[in-house]
């Protein structure tokens, strides 16, 4: 099955612009430079344009042909990661530290292919609005958006969203309705105990044994406290405390991330940790404090907007290739906090290459851009199909 052919017409100027927006990424609430190409783009394919929601978030607003009143939201995410790149590719970051590491690259770029044929097409009754979201990695740009009356000044009937897939193959396509993707916390636990010379333990109060003491109680709490019958992680990914060889140091640090797809199991995670992390710091006569946020909603996909991808998706690759019993994700997103607010669905596009997201080495295959592309528009001119008068 075909993508479509406007949109592979110019599959070359869309790579051109991904891969200028690789070689020049930029982290959570600075993409100043992507947000500036993104608003120049849709101005030129005469779209109106919104700067500044949420940030450094870019709305774009286009009527199609006919009164119809139905809106629909289309969404791509445009931050890098705080990371090195390790590729030789001839695009590769310019910028120190950063790096499309997880492909958000590609979605602006899909998202800015859909704006460019819709634009030039307008084979829709209704209106679309092009949602470019900053800071998706963690820092919250789909709640800045939000906050800042994202669906109030631009009103969404339903809304849509994806990511690239290495993990699939090429041409596959994934949804999955209900839970899809885990809610998640970050956490910091400090412990401030008493430091001394390390060869007198016996005047200190030695947070970095209390931290490992903590770091083994906090594994129990998956293992025998969660439903083992409910999906759970807690992970602690940093451990910070001293300076020297010969230094007990005063305070240690555990920070990490737990992720479940139920908010109940979240808060019985989170009153267990800070329980145990109470009880800990009365055992050895210290103080523990323990600062869990959360971070990212649980992704749940509708029924119908489910339906509605998986239909368009056996009309853009072959219907063998779309997935609709996928196993859901422990991995996160925030454009979860987007759906609790309108009715849509989140899928994924497989492409090629082995090298997971969030690695240095990851790559992604610019022939997907145009399968992201023609979706986003596929779901557009399917919803709101000139002639059906919808309201």
């Amino acid at each position: 099955m075909p993508t479509i052919d406007r949109i592979d017409g110019f599959a070359d100027e869309l790579t051109a612009i991904r891969r200028d927006l690789h070689a020049h990424p930029e982290i959570g609430f600075e993409e100043v430079r992507t947000s500036g190409i993104v608003a120049d783009k849709l101005k030129q394919w005469g779209i109106e344009v919104h700067r500044g929601i949420g940030g450094t978030g870019v709305v774009g607003v286009l009527k199609g042909k006919g009164s119809g009143g139905k809106r629909i939201g289309l969404r791509a995410d445009m931050d890098a990661l705080p990371m090195e790149e390790n590729t030789n590719l001839r695009w590769r970051s310019t910028i120190p530290g950063r790096f499309h590491g997880c492909g958000h690259d590609g979605h602006t770029t899909m998202l800015l292919g859909t704006a460019r044929y819709l634009a030039e097409t307008k084979n829709f009754d209704g209106t679309v609005h092009f949602i470019f979201q900053p800071a998706e990695e963690g820092l919250g740009g789909a709640r800045a958006m939000i906050k800042d009356k994202l669906f109030d000044k631009f009103p969404c009937d339903e809304l849509y969203g994806l990511h690239n897939a290495p993990d699939l193959n090429h041409g596959e396509i994934a949804i999955l309705p209900g839970p899809a993707m885990a809610g998640a916390d970050f956490f910091d636990i400090t412990i401030t105990g008493y430091g001394a010379h390390g060869a007198m333990p016996e005047r200190s109060k030695d947070p970095v044994v209390i931290a490992m003491a903590v770091g083994q109680a906090l594994q129990t709490i998956v293992s025998r406290n969660v439903d083992p019958l409910q999906a759970a992680v807690l992970s602690i990914t940093q451990i910070h405390a001293g300076s020297a060889y010969n230094v007990i140091p005063g305070e240690a640090k555990l920070c990490g991330t737990v992720r479940a797809f139920d908010d109940g199991v979240r808060a019985l995670i989170r009153e267990r940790m800070r329980a145990i992390c109470a009880g800990i710091a009365s055992a050895f006569q210290v103080e523990i404090t323990a600062d869990i946020r959360d971070i990212f909603t649980v992704l749940v996909n509708s029924e119908e907007q489910s339906r509605v991808v998986e239909e368009v998706a056996r009309t853009v690759v072959d219907p063998a290739k779309v997935l609709t019993r996928s196993t859901p994700k422990m991995g996160s997103e925030d454009f979860a906090d987007m759906l609790h607010a309108i009715p849509g669905a989140y899928f994924w596009v497989g492409h090629e290459g082995s090298v997971p997201v969030h690695n240095p080495g990851y790559v992604l295959d610019d022939k997907i851009l145009p399968i992201g592309a023609s979706m986003f528009a596929r779901i557009i001119e399917t919803r709101l199909p000139v002639g059906s008068q919808a309201t």
